[in-house]
């Protein structure tokens, strides 16, 4: 094992008291946001945090490993946050925790080479502001798409009457859908941001505000998607799979964006396995 990797397996041991808490039986109607729940949130939280910090100390590193590990730490938090406010949010958990779990292990498995420190002329205000809006707005639409698929599989339990040990437990439909569309439209605001802060960081590194990149043209595709998702909400009363699949879409585009770029540079085109 080499000593890079100890600080990532020891967040992703972090997480795994939360994923058994998660499965934890559950009487209908009963609030499993006990003491051990909280706990071992808390643990979930701090562990992935803290590998974000001994990673990005010194300055900001731009690789995959890096990319994935503050996906999974913002996530956390903002699901912490959600469980804090919304009563139904920790119903998630089944569905989130294993989904970051693969995430934390792919970031451990990333290959360290490639990374590299952020090089900008920006102002350090730009910069920081459109990392930190960046993250958010992954995060948000990540939280937002698990709220999604949840939607979808308690719809299906429904349809077929036949409800599994995981639909018993996921939020119910209606629930679901409230907070698809709640952290969407946070997350739309955020993305809004994000864009404009990353316009201003380009002006002053080149002149230019606009660039036809993959992370912008994708980017520019997600907060398109959506809008237009908020929109058909409020007018047209779209709900249900449609919904979902365009919640998923958006999530899709924003992976590619944020995450699948730094994939196609430092595994596939440079032969890294």
């Amino acid at each position: 094992m080499e000593t890079q990797h100890i600080p990532g397996i020891v967040a992703l041991m972090t997480m795994l008291p939360l994923t058994v808490v998660g499965f934890r039986p559950i009487v209908p109607g009963q609030d499993r946001r006990d003491r051990w729940f909280w706990l071992a949130l808390a643990l979930a939280v701090l562990g992935p945090a803290v590998w974000v910090t001994l990673q990005v100390a010194n300055s900001w590193l731009t690789g995959l490993a890096t990319a994935l590990s503050v996906t999974v730490a913002a996530c956390l938090l903002l699901f912490a946050g959600l469980c804090r406010i919304t009563p139904s949010a920790w119903r998630m958990t089944r569905l989130l925790l294993p989904y970051l779990l693969v995430l934390t292990l792919l970031a451990v498995l990333a290959p360290v080479n490639p990374e590299g420190h952020l090089a900008a002329s920006a102002p350090g205000f730009w910069i920081d502001l459109h990392i930190v809006v960046s993250v958010t707005t992954y995060a948000l639409v990540t939280l937002a798409a698990v709220a999604a698929l949840a939607g979808v599989l308690q719809e299906r339990a429904l349809k077929t009457k036949r409800a599994s040990p995981l639909s018993r437990t996921l939020p119910p439909v209606a629930e679901s859908e409230w907070l698809q569309i709640r952290l969407l439209t946070l997350a739309e605001a955020v993305l809004g941001t994000g864009l404009l802060s990353g316009m201003a960081v380009l002006y002053y590194e080149q002149g230019v505000v606009l660039r036809f990149d993959h992370k912008t043209l994708f980017s520019a595709a997600g907060f398109l998607v959506i809008g237009g998702l908020l929109i058909a909400q409020a007018q047209a009363g779209v709900r249900g799979r449609a919904a979902a699949r365009l919640a998923l879409s958006a999530y899709l585009l924003l992976t590619i964006a944020y995450i699948g770029v730094k994939f196609v540079r430092e595994i596939l085109l440079t032969g890294h396995t």
